[in-house]
């Protein structure tokens, strides 16, 4: 074997079944690779890294995630028949990824950085989201990269009452809390997953438990790196200069403190930019001053060199002192940047039926965040259909999130939905399907589309809020209400602070980021990001609880500012007249194709001739869809025609078709025919059937049998009969 060929591997017990974590058989010139196996499901997740862009204040970290149709022995759909831009799957998997690992990377360390996780394999039933970010932890592990791991991120469900770790897909259907966990030794570091209206405690055991459970695969990882593992490259934090550092103090603290006591976001902000503005053309124009050689090019591009590393080392104190003040306020004097209190929530305006033609509406304000919400309702035509890795099933709802520009007081090119809108989008739609009643209940598919109007903290919350609005607006009958609420954490010294309802500098400038959506019974949806090591359980225990108390404050504030219209917040009885109205005909299965005709040539029919349209389910199931009542029952009527079937003991009138020795045919309803035996056409002996009836005259025959194979027998004789008697 040739010596660069060298493949290691390890190999753990996660969730009751082996979980493989291979290096140094595939890309080998990656600066990490690892291909992670959990069943038949592999993945290679790979890391390289590249010279840091000059001039930009961020880590350039990218994440992709990317599911291979051929891992599944599929064709991609479509009619290139080759993967293109990901799915909204991938790019959530990409998010948690990505968020999980971004904070944990050595202060001072600025490479270009990408992680691409590739799956290679997958069996249906092990997910490969998991064992992505296993991968990437392992691969950054065992490369040169400094990253502070190992991490290991998990699936937890809870299933029939008993904790599962990664369950099969199989056993998730019928889970009632699903939520992707990631952590290190010390705490968690991300949270991401949904409940049916579970409780705070409950949710804080399926995360202790969680936590449990990775110290096998961080075991494994670091058992690999001594194996395997690069040296880790130097690097050093930026050493500043305290002479700027004690410069920008002196020109800039005390004008800070005032800009910072403004509870006014823009006018905030526009007295934030005037104090950087004039404190770094104060600070550029003595360095222009001071004494230098421009006598050569070189010269010159110094000089304009170190002008910009000035302007960047003046910003990033500013901001280092913006933050001191809002962290120092906060756990010192439980004060926080618009002058609430840590527990208290802005004041909350709701409002339903803001515009008149859409089938339901909610326009939910919160401080200077707003978000206008539209529900509408479809038929299951409307389904979106997806076409995944390994399955492909139909979503009944539909939830999507818009950012405008304007939202935050920019201009810039509208573009398609970025990751964050699509992460987002997610969050709240999974706060509210644990809601949404049954669809043999209510048989529409169900869009929701949340325009974000004003930002100023957790936009997906206020969605969730507007979204539960506008559907009880539009008549869908939730189970309960849904509320969200954003959560924050200023730690330091030994300090805590946890803040509700968080503004959008108390999250970039915060130690944790925590959304909990839910009824007044639990929890439907939770995410969280933690930026610093640790977070102690008690803390967040405290974190859950008062999320609990704002989400409750929240609800209340809805109910009484739609009483007017929603009453105790529940769904109007009538939908809007605008939207389409639904009835449900159950046929047999074998009479399907009576209604869908030749070519689909009778329910084009039907739907032509009413404007109603219907779908048909292999079950037999017939919906029948129209905003027009008129329309709807005369489409109704027309599938029970054509689809209607004989029941012994009922009379009807029918015509004869057919005449023999032995009896008449008679048609009883189009398509389906029975036999008057002689016998029965009339009391007595009847000598000729031609001497009761002829072809095409109308008789009232009473069905009195149905043999097995369907053979339906007719009686003139007992339909007259009946008539005497009634008469």
């Amino acid at each position: 074997m040739p010596y660069w060929f060298e493949p290691h591997t390890v190999t753990i017990d996660v969730g009751g079944r082996p979980l493989q974590i291979e290096t140094g058989r595939m890309a080998k010139q990656a600066a990490g690779a690892a291909v992670v196996s959990y069943g038949e499901t592999v993945v290679l997740v790979t890391v390289a890294r590249d010279k840091p862009r000059p001039g930009i204040d961020f880590f350039p970290l990218t994440v992709d995630f990317v599911e291979k149709t051929s891992a599944a022995g599929k064709f991609p759909g479509g009619f290139f028949k080759r993967e293109a831009r990901l799915s909204d799957r991938e790019i959530l998997v990409c998010r948690f990824i990505d968020r999980s690992i971004r904070p944990l990377f050595a202060e001072g360390y600025g490479d270009e950085t990408q992680v691409i996780a590739t799956v290679l394999s997958a069996d249906g039933e092990n997910a490969p989201d998991a064992v992505a970010f296993i991968g990437a932890s392992a691969a950054l592990t065992i490369s040169e990269i400094p990253f502070l791991g190992p991490i290991a991120g998990l699936r937890v469900a809870r299933v029939d009452g008993e904790l599962k770790i990664n369950p099969p897909k199989s056993e998730l259907d019928t889970a009632d809390m699903e939520l992707m966990v990631a952590g290190s030794r010390q705490a968690l570091v991300m949270v991401e997953g949904s409940a049916h209206e579970v409780p705070e405690p409950e949710i804080l055991d399926a995360l202790r438990f969680a936590h449990e459970q990775m110290m096998p695969i961080l075991d494994a990882q670091e058992e690999l790196q001594r194996a395997v593992g690069r040296p880790k490259i130097e690097t050093a934090a930026d050493p500043g200069d305290s002479a700027l550092e004690q410069r920008v103090r002196g020109l800039a603290e005390n004008r800070l403190g005032e800009a910072l006591a403004l509870t006014d976001k823009h006018e905030r902000y526009g007295s934030i930019r005037e104090v950087e503005t004039e404190v770094v053309e104060e600070l550029a124009s003595e360095y222009r001053k001071a004494p230098a050689s421009l006598d050569t090019l070189e010269a010159v591009e110094e000089r304009q060199t170190g002008l910009k590393q000035l302007s960047g080392r003046t910003k990033k104190t500013l901001h280092d002192i913006r933050s001191e003040i809002v962290r120092k306020r906060i756990l010192d004097e439980g004060r926080r940047i618009d002058g609430r209190e840590p527990a208290d929530v802005r004041q909350i305006a709701c409002e339903v039926s803001v515009l008149p033609r859409a089938h339901g509406t909610g326009l939910f304000t919160r401080g200077e965040t707003q978000a206008l919400v539209y529900a509408t309702l479809g038929s299951q035509a409307d389904r979106q259909t997806i076409d995944a890795l390994t399955e492909r099933y139909e979503k009944n709802f539909l939830l999507h999130y818009n950012f405008p520009p304007f939202s935050v007081g920019e201009a810039r090119f509208l573009r398609g939905p970025s990751r964050r809108d699509v992460g987002h989008g997610n969050l709240a739609e999974r706060a509210l399907i644990p809601v949404l009643p049954d669809f043999e209940d209510f048989p529409y598919a169900v869009r929701v589309v949340s325009e974000v109007l004003e930002s100023n903290g957790s936009s997906s919350m206020a969605t969730v809020c507007g979204g539960t609005l506008a559907m009880m607006d539009a008549g869908v009958p939730l189970k309960a209400p849904v509320a969200g609420i954003a959560m924050g954490l200023i730690e330091d010294g030994g300090k805590v602070a946890v803040l509700s309802d968080i503004l959008g500098d108390e999250d970039h400038l915060g130690d944790m980021d925590f959304k909990v959506a839910g009824t007044r019974q639990g929890i439907t949806a939770v995410q969280m990001d933690i930026k610093i090591r640790s977070v102690d359980w008690e803390v967040m225990a405290r974190a859950l609880e008062q999320a609990r108390q704002g989400r409750l404050h929240i609800l209340d504030c809805m109910q009484s500012e739609t009483s007017a219209e929603l009453g105790e917040l529940t769904s109007r009885p009538e939908l809007s007249r605008y939207a389409p109205r639904v009835d449900v005909v159950w046929i047999k299965p074998d009479r399907i194709r009576d209604v869908i005709g030749p070519g689909g040539k009778v329910i084009r029919a039907i739907q032509d001739t009413t404007g109603a349209k219907i779908d048909i389910e292999d079950s037999g199931r017939v919906t029948v869809f129209s905003p027009d009542l008129d329309a709807l029952s005369r489409a109704r009527a027309m599938v029970e025609e054509l689809t209607q079937e004989a029941e012994i003991g009922r009379n009807y009138l029918s015509k004869v078709k057919r005449i023999t020795d032995f009896g008449a045919f008679c048609e009883i309803f189009p398509g389906t025919d029975g036999l008057v035996h002689i016998s029965h056409l009339a009391e007595g002996r009847v000598e000729r059937v031609t001497d009761v009836v002829s072809e095409g005259d109308e008789l009232l025959v009473k069905c009195i049998d149905i043999d097995p194979s369907g053979r339906i027998r007719l009686s003139r004789k007992e339909a007259l009969a009946d008539a005497v008697a009634g008469a």
